[in-house]
């Protein structure tokens, strides 16, 4: 009699032990554990633009270690609050936040100059000059260097529908270059899904920072993304090259001083007759409207 009432006695105790730290928790969880995705950086920079109306603000900000590097781009701001008072020029502090597809900042708050930061305007990349091309004009001849480290030319995929769009490898922003290399995955992902598509058609994604994205690293980042050698290739070369086809599509890059990146996005449907035949201005696009132009495209 006296084991079992000190077995029950010592059940008790473990069991009361075993609650303390739930019972010490009142409420739901942290936001953190209920969302698990979403990643916070605290982030210095200078103001270069806002534009309320869109709600957004666009920033020069500093290197953000383990995540990307010094850039100035646009951040979407989730009320306009965030917005009242900012002016270009003025060096703020914010948070952002970023899950898989999403990104945006908050807590913008003024802070004294940043010696280190200042609001310089990069250069546009210009090395030669060309013609703004056209819907309906023929894609001039460029070459590049593939994830493989091969050469290849716009002009051997006459005959096929050309999607092309533009990203740098270390930029991570999730609505910048890692939604056109996740738009071109979904179309690469449908056409090769869909029992009555065109077969003739190929996906080009071209860097514009060559110093870095080496045929190893495209190859690396394509993989990332489940590409399919066959219709898709990953590829930079020569600057003049890359700057002459992204002028003559409204694509501008540039890199300061400070080695802060700025760029804006363009994406290029190419028919089978080697003629332009839609760009796709940004990143509000669909993937279901890329594959609808490729569709047509190829044919």
């Amino acid at each position: 009699m006296v084991r079992k009432v000190l077995f029950l006695f010592l059940m008790s105790m473990l069991g009361l032990t075993a609650c303390k730290p739930g019972s010490e928790r009142q409420g739901p969880p942290p936001a953190s554990s209920q969302s698990t995705n979403v990643r916070t950086f605290q982030v210095k920079g200078v103001v270069i633009s806002v534009t309320p109306k869109e709600k957004s603000v666009e920033i020069k900000h500093e290197a953000i270690p383990g995540f990307m590097p010094a850039m100035t781009m646009p951040f979407d701001v989730k009320d306009t609050k965030e917005l009242t008072d900012l002016h270009p020029g003025d060096s703020v502090s914010f948070r952002m936040l970023v899950t898989d597809t999403e990104g945006w900042i908050d807590q913008v708050k003024k802070i004294p100059a940043l010696a280190t930061n200042t609001p310089t305007v990069a250069t546009p990349i210009r090395l030669r000059e060309v013609e703004p091309l056209n819907e309906g004009d023929l894609l001039p001849e460029y070459e590049f260097t593939n994830q493989f480290g091969a050469r290849i030319a716009t002009s051997q995929f006459k005959g096929k529908a050309l999607a092309i769009t533009f990203l740098f490898t270390r930029c991570p922003f999730p609505t910048f270059c890692p939604l056109m290399a996740n738009q071109f995955a979904e179309v690469q992902q449908k056409l090769g899904g869909m029992p009555d598509a065109p077969t003739n058609w190929h996906l080009l994604t071209i860097s514009f920072d060559p110093e870095f994205d080496t045929p190893p690293v495209l190859k690396a980042y394509a993989e990332r993304y489940k590409y399919d050698p066959a219709h898709s290739s990953f590829a930079t070369g020569a600057t003049t090259e890359i700057s002459a086809l992204a002028e003559q599509v409204g694509l501008s890059f540039s890199r300061d001083a400070s080695g802060s990146i700025t760029h804006n996005l363009r994406t290029l449907v190419i028919g089978a007759d080697g003629r332009l035949r839609r760009i796709f201005v940004g990143n509000q696009w669909k993937s279901d409207e890329l594959l609808e132009e490729m569709i047509k495209a190829a044919k």
